[in-house]
């Protein structure tokens, strides 16, 4: 199962389930009535209506839940993370909520993270299936890193290739493979009570892929392989930012895979050179539509370089697999990236 896959899709298709209690009639409509506006994209509004209900019941589990979910889908990472790291501490009895926590740090590349969430999920409900699943997608992925680096340091380690090439495979057998589960998971519980339901949040289509946890779509597998870098070529400090650089490069192509449209366009710069000069706004709308419209889309990263020509600003080249329902493409790309407040977002995008 594709990590970024099998886990965004998962956490698509199994939202927790978390219950209302039978008496609060109105409190239920009003979730229902937030759920439905999410599931139609209008997530402001739904934001608007969950807000509102927290400021009543500040410790509703399922309010907090589908705010978790919001925030995901708006491309609002950090807030996501404080969402469900919040429900966590007051539900820890509640296994979905450490697996959306895990989705959204593996998004980031924070595979350890991660694997901790998930572990904890599992000590919570140990026949949680999905959770085993997306763990075993996570150190998938951290194994792949591992022979990446171990490759940069003896690019002449046939066995190391091989392992590596065989994560690969198997990563690009499954992205074309939706994962349906056999059977959902047991309903968290709250209280004894409660039995209304938020129904599974179905969302467009994160390789650690994503249960109705997060509303993130499936993300095709990145498997980055890096370029070693010539010994002395780089400054200390570019070197320890080339990690940066490639984490973002990986959510960028993972956000892309995911078709999670809002999450993209945050990878581009305030001054990003637009294609032949046109509108930023009309450059947008297009690329809106040329990701939205596709039933599924995998972006394949390999053989990456990075060069720094300061601190703040970096080249990233690479070999780009392009893989959507009705189209398969591939070559080299370049990206031009800034470091600016904190974050390295693209300034000009390049097809070579």
């Amino acid at each position: 199962m594709n990590m970024f896959n099998s886990f965004h899709h998962h956490a698509a298709l199994f939202a927790g389930a978390l219950l209302l209690c039978a008496g609060l009639a109105a409190h239920a409509d009003d979730i229902q009535d937030a759920n439905k506006l999410f599931k139609q994209g209008q997530h402001s509004q739904a934001l608007d209506k969950v807000n509102g209900l927290l400021t009543d019941k500040p410790k509703d589990a399922q309010a907090r839940f589908l705010k978790g979910l919001i925030l995901t889908e708006q491309g609002n990472t950090a807030d996501a993370i404080k969402t469900f790291s919040a429900l966590t501490d007051d539900y820890p009895e509640l296994p979905e909520p450490y697996n959306n926590l895990a989705v959204l740090y593996a998004s980031q590349g924070q595979y350890d993270k991660a694997r901790l969430a998930l572990e904890k999920a599992i000590r919570t409900h140990p026949s949680y299936t999905t959770a085993h699943e997306n763990l075993g997608d996570i150190y998938a992925k951290m194994a792949s890193q591992a022979y990446d680096r171990a490759l940069q340091l003896d690019r002449s380690n046939t066995a190391t290739q091989t392992k590596l090439a065989m994560i690969q495979d198997l990563f690009a057998d499954s992205a074309h493979a939706k994962a349906t589960p056999a059977h959902k998971p047991a309903a968290p519980v709250i209280a004894a009570e409660m039995e209304n339901k938020i129904e599974p949040v179905a969302v467009a289509p994160v390789t650690v892929a994503p249960v109705a946890v997060a509303p993130v779509a499936p993300v095709a597998p990145v498997v980055m392989k890096l370029t070693p870098a010539e010994k002395g070529a780089e400054p200390a400090s570019a070197v320890n930012n080339s990690g940066e650089v490639l984490k973002t490069v990986n959510a960028w192509a993972a956000a892309w895979s995911a078709r999670n449209v809002n999450y993209y366009l945050s990878f581009y710069s305030a001054d990003f050179k637009t294609p032949g000069g046109e509108q930023r706004a009309a450059w947008e709308a297009a690329r809106r539509e040329r990701i939205s419209t596709p039933k599924s889309i995998h972006v394949g990263i390999s053989n990456v370089a990075v060069k720094f020509s300061d601190s703040d600003h970096a080249t990233v080249k690479f070999r780009q697999s392009y893989r959507a329902s009705h189209l398969k493409v591939s070559g080299n790309k370049t990206l031009l990236m800034v470091k600016s407040g904190g974050k390295w977002l693209i300034l000009e995008e390049r097809a070579r």
